[in-house]
């Protein structure tokens, strides 16, 4: 995998943002959007509640949020930074906006192992990588890093 300190601050930066929701008591998931000058340009938390959206995922509301803001030439120069690996619905939001990478931590099948069959967050085990080599473009994908980091968000919340 092709990373830098770059990647592991922004990822962590992620994670804060998801541990911040946690404490809120919010499904503990962030994502930011940064362009290829390092400037993060959106930041986004699970957006289940109030109204228990089940497609409210901080990644996929954070790329409609792209994509009213921003043209797919200019987010395929832009990197999402996510807590967790995003689900086929995720990854497919991010591949219609035109994002052009991906850096994330947990993992879909760790999550999945994590969670359970909870209610709010059915998990599908099915890596982001699968959903992007399907589209007819590039999406370069990085992950999972800072695993357990990403994992400890999780424990003892579902």
């Amino acid at each position: 995998m092709n990373y830098t300190e770059t990647d592991l601050k922004f990822l962590r930066q992620s994670l804060e943002l998801a541990a911040s929701a946690r404490e809120q008591g919010i499904h503990p998931f962030a994502a930011l959007l940064v362009d290829d000058k390092g400037q993060v340009l959106m930041e986004q938390i699970n957006a289940y509640l109030p109204d228990q959206d089940m497609t409210g995922h901080a990644e996929r509301v954070l790329m409609t949020r792209a994509s009213k803001a921003y043209r797919p030439d200019f987010l395929a120069r832009c990197t999402m930074y996510v807590s967790a690996e995003p689900c086929c619905m995720c990854a497919g939001a991010a591949y219609w906006a035109g994002l052009g990478r991906l850096v994330y931590s947990l993992s879909e099948h760790r999550l999945k192992q994590i969670t359970g069959n909870h209610p709010e967050n059915p998990t599908l085990d099915l890596p982001c990588r699968t959903v992007f080599e399907s589209g007819q473009r590039q999406v370069e994908v990085i992950g999972p890093l800072l695993e357990d980091e990403g994992a400890a968000l999780h424990e003892n919340f579902w």
